[in-house]
């Protein structure tokens, strides 16, 4: 299933449109490259507070600044390159969890990638290379114990 193009340009407006980042929106200039460890990170933090706000997704955005202005980037232009990321990321998190998909955006003021991170499943933590990730507010950081424990409590089967 694909999503429109102009599905995507409005998604990206509403996500410029938010006051800032958050636990689970990250903007990364990316001009031309990004390193692979540190998106690895952000993916496993993203998914594990999507899980904890009970969002079905998070995004790390591509071409965006931290004031939410659009600046292009020229990361992984290829398609089959970005395509390739979802292997890359599956390699190395919890279950072979990876993207559930990677949009381009043709921005008037330049390319946008936007990196849909599916949530935590119930009661699982994602890891990236065996270490778990998350949030405090902006800032990347190792998730806490408490945070972990309340994702793997999920999966504690309800006596009916």
């Amino acid at each position: 299933m694909t999503i429109a193009a102009s599905e995507m340009a409005a998604k990206l407006e509403a996500l410029l449109a938010l006051s800032g980042e958050n636990e689970v929106v990250e903007f990364k200039e990316a001009a031309t490259s990004y390193d692979f460890s540190k998106l690895g990170k952000y993916f496993s933090a993203l998914s594990n507070e999507a899980n904890l706000k009970r969002q079905p997704s998070a995004w790390l955005v591509f071409g965006v600044n931290d004031r939410r202005q659009v600046t292009g980037t020229r990361f992984r232009s290829a398609r089959k390159d970005l395509d390739h990321l979802k292997q890359e990321v599956a390699d190395k998190t919890t279950n072979r969890i990876t993207f559930i998909e990677i949009h381009e955006v043709a921005h008037p003021d330049g390319r946008v990638v936007l990196l849909e991170i599916p949530s935590a499943p119930k009661g699982i933590p994602i890891a990236f290379e065996g270490h778990y990730y998350g949030r405090d507010g902006e800032a990347l950081s190792p998730l806490n114990l408490e945070e972990i424990e309340r994702i793997r409590a999920q999966s504690v089967v309800e006596d009916w």
